[in-house]
């Protein structure tokens, strides 16, 4: 819309009139185009968001781009020609064919320099729209935000929840799938999962191998319970998965997790490769957490700290005791969730 005032302002300027604007129609060509507007970015945003954005999570970025670009060509026509059908309408004068009218008006506008300018200036938004999500997934949901903002630029002190999530028994999984079918089988697993940690508000800090660190704001890690939710969501997906998993590999995915709260230190770090990097106690801490689970017979631990930030009436917690944790001078109080 601004867009077109903006045109429209200078060839006012200029003594030109606007493609089909009189001075009795305009009001009627602005809002028709408006609400054309409208309906495209609506469509084209159900497109983006709900299919093209999955779709091409599954291709290389460059498939992604040229698939992108041909749906984009495939609706600007469409689109166009239903836009244009409004137009000719609302101008029609009767005096000849209706489809004469229309077909001359698609013909027009298809080779003026009106279409010359709209068709690669929306491609090009386009584009970058792509680009725009391919980065926001490289880098998480609102971490590329936080790089454009300069938000971490320079080191901040922040109190986050971490949770550091590991599969169980890769080694023996990796033997008995070989190199590449794991790779396959924990690629399968993590995309499982990724709809888990968006709707539970966690931030992917890393994978590293078979396990990957989140990471949650104090508001959002505690809203709804969302940090313990997460792993509660996971194990139950992969119960309600099994049957898909051993077809396709011959075992199901299991996870360990160790959840802890605390002051991290957040900032950018890098040169030719810039990340948003946490370093702190609270990340070593909770790292050592996750590694009791085998020892102390469970699947999620969690930290006294953590635990007393929790609304307990909602939630029932079984106390391990005091732990001592590698590396830790004093012992640690962890729990587990009731069965």
């Amino acid at each position: 819309m601004i867009q077109l005032l903006y045109e429209v302002t200078i060839l006012k300027e200029y003594g030109f009139e606007y493609r089909w604007s009189t001075s009795g129609n305009f009001l009627t060509y602005f809002v028709i185009n408006s609400l054309a507007f409208v309906l495209n970015g609506f469509i084209g945003g159900l497109v983006v968001v709900f299919f093209l954005q999955n779709w091409i999570r599954n291709r290389s970025y460059s498939r992604g781009l040229i698939y992108g670009m041909f749906i984009y060509i495939v609706l600007f026509f469409v689109m166009t020609c239903i836009q244009n059908y409004f137009v000719i309408d609302s101008m029609w004068d009767g005096k000849n064919s209706f489809f004469a009218a229309y077909s001359n008006g698609l013909k027009d506008y298809f080779f003026s320099y009106e279409f010359l300018r709209s068709f690669p200036f929306w491609l090009l938004i386009l584009v970058g729209t792509l680009i725009t999500l391919f980065l926001n997934d490289k880098y998480g949901p609102g971490v590329f935000m936080k790089f454009l903002s300069g938000r971490y630029f320079e080191p901040k002190s922040e109190r986050r929840i971490f949770m550091f999530l590991d599969l169980k028994g890769s080694t023996a999984i990796a033997e008995k799938l070989g190199e590449q079918e794991y790779f396959r089988f924990l690629q399968k697993t993590f995309k499982d999962i990724t709809s888990i940690f968006l709707s539970t508000r966690a931030e992917v800090y890393q994978y590293v191998g078979d396990e990957v660190v989140l990471s949650w704001n104090i508001k959002e890690g505690l809203k709804n319970f969302n940090c313990i939710r997460c792993f509660q969501e996971i194990e139950k997906l992969f119960k309600e998965s099994e049957g898909i998993y051993e077809n396709m590999f011959g075992v199901v995915p299991r996870f360990k997790a160790g959840l802890h709260v605390g002051k991290a230190t957040v900032g950018e770090i890098g040169v030719l490769k810039r990340d948003i990097v946490y370093s702190g106690d609270v990340l070593n801490t909770t790292a050592r957490i996750q590694n009791k689970c085998n020892e102390l017979g469970v699947s999620l631990l969690i930290s006294e700290d953590l635990k007393n930030s929790l609304s307990t009436n909602r939630l029932l917690f079984t106390s391990l005791g005091e732990i001592k944790l590698r590396g830790k001078s004093e012992a640690t109080g962890l729990y587990t969730l009731a069965i």
